[in-house]
């Protein structure tokens, strides 16, 4: 997530899509399961969190921020069949009393009274706009609304994964990590993954945060600085003073006094520009494994941020879709409970590609490479309709990570880990009820749809085994 750059950054021209976001199972998709046997996963639960009216929101015509990427990862997942292999739940808005678990109070009052109507008076002394709102972080229509709906989408997510009724949780409207305790920042307002590691510290003594944004995850670092019940992790291209938000050095690390509970804690992986698939998810791997081995934390966090493919509007990476969802695959490996957020991502149609594909790496399914044909808005994937598009073949940008480099950053955080004696020790307090958890009987009703699909799933192999390849298409 970044600094707008309406001089370079070109109106995305496809229209966008309408408000056509429902969980369905039609024949063709219906076909699409079946031919891709695509199921529940064994041994573990997925849930899938999503609102489309966070998908409605419009933060201006030249902005390069489209909520609408939501539908279309929806829509791919969907046309998939995917939806079948996790459970689904409509996210509610965050209340005012859960924002302000981590924002101010005033903060918070601003962003539900704010219109766009109203004129904001800059600071006089600093010449900025109140809370940091200005070209970056626009006010617009329903901004409450979408800020509150994506927050309730994570601690939603969080809480099916601390009610152990979730073993990883995704939440694409989520993983806006500039927003700081009371100012907006990078096109993030409400800071949704702080919220949701809140939640998860009620239960869980360590949280291990990833972020593969391309940019800093200065926000959640910021927020956590001083505490060793998180670790944050953050990958990311660093030039300060040059790519915003300009922060995480690798010798950013905490804070400096090692008294301080948070230091050490707080590691930054600063790449160049035009890093490869090969280099980045061996990186990924050389410093992810020793950070779960040293901290040992009992939940992650993974912010996957689009804008790390290549070609993105505002990055300046060569990821393909592969490589990057190879990182939350690995991070799966572990088998902690998982909360899994989107974030950056300024090409649409890549995007949705993306958070499309980890899904899939997230309930165990290879899927196949040509997008279904059936796919809702397939022009926009157009000419080759691909699911995995040759994105370093954008000729962007140089690698300039040399072998050298990349085993410096290595050894820095390595550097870093000797300081953990071991994990913190955390006596857990009284937790307070969580209020909410879902009802009974939504669970009921829940389980009788989902138990009425597989009765019709399996009708419906009963008839393709009783007659002829045919018939089903």
């Amino acid at each position: 997530m970044g600094k707008n750059s309406i001089g370079i950054v070109q109106e995305y021209q496809n229209p966008q899509p309408g408000n056509t976001s429902t969980f369905t199972v039609d024949d063709r998709t219906l076909r699409e399961i079946l031919t891709n046997d695509i199921s529940r996963p064994k041994g573990y639960t997925v849930s899938y969190h999503a609102n489309p009216e966070v998908e409605k929101m419009h933060f201006g015509p030249k902005h390069p921020m489209k909520p609408w990427r939501l539908t279309l990862t929806n829509k791919i997942v969907m046309a998939y069949g995917m939806h079948e292999a996790m459970d689904v739940y409509m996210a509610r808005a965050a209340t005012n009393q859960e924002l302000t678990e981590f924002h101010k109070p005033e903060y918070i009052d601003f962003l539900q009274r704010v219109t766009p109507a109203e004129r904001l008076a800059p600071d006089l002394g600093s010449g900025g706009y109140p809370y940091n709102m200005g070209d970056d972080c626009p006010i617009f229509d329903g901004l409450y609304s979408y800020c509150s709906l994506y927050a309730g989408a994570s601690l939603d997510a969080a809480r099916k994964l601390t009610a152990h009724q979730s073993d990883i949780a995704i939440n694409w409207s989520g993983g806006l990590h500039h927003a700081k305790k009371s100012e907006a920042s990078g096109f993030c307002y409400i800071n949704d993954i702080v919220l949701a590691i809140l939640q998860l510290l009620l239960y869980h003594p360590r949280v291990l945060y990833i972020d593969i944004d391309v940019h800093h995850g200065d926000g959640v670092e910021q927020a956590f600085w001083s505490t060793d019940r998180v670790m944050t992790l953050s990958f990311h291209k660093y030039e300060k003073a040059v790519y915003f938000p300009g922060t995480g050095s690798l010798d950013t690390t905490g804070p400096k006094s090692n008294s301080n509970p948070g230091a050490h804690h707080s590691l930054n992986v600063p790449l160049n520009d035009g890093i490869d698939d090969f280099s980045y998810t061996q990186l990924f791997k050389d410093i992810v494994g020793p950070c779960v081995r040293a901290y040992n934390p009992t939940a992650i966090v993974l912010q996957c941020g689009a804008d790390s493919l290549g070609g993105d509007r505002l990055g300046c990476f060569n990821l393909n879709i592969r490589a990057h969802g190879a990182c939350v695959a690995y991070t799966k490996t572990f088998g902690l409970p998982l909360l899994v957020l989107g974030g950056g991502g300024y090409t649409p149609r890549n995007v949705a590609r993306l958070w499309a594909y980890e899904t899939s790496v997230c309930i165990g399914t290879e899927v196949p490479a040509s997008l279904p044909a059936h796919t809702p808005f397939i022009t926009h994937f157009d000419p080759d309709r691909t699911l995995f598009p040759l994105l370093h073949l954008s000729g962007r940008y140089d690698n300039k990570n040399s072998k050298q480099y990349l085993e410096g950053i290595v050894q820095g955080i390595m550097e870093q880990l000797r300081y953990l004696q071991g994990s913190p020790s955390v006596q857990l307090q009284h937790v307070p009820p969580d209020l909410d958890l879902v009802r009974e009987e939504v669970e009921r009703e829940v389980r009788e749809e989902r138990e009425e699909l597989e009765r019709e799933k399996g009708r419906r192999r009963k008839e393709r085994g009783a007659g002829g390849r045919g018939e089903l298409r």
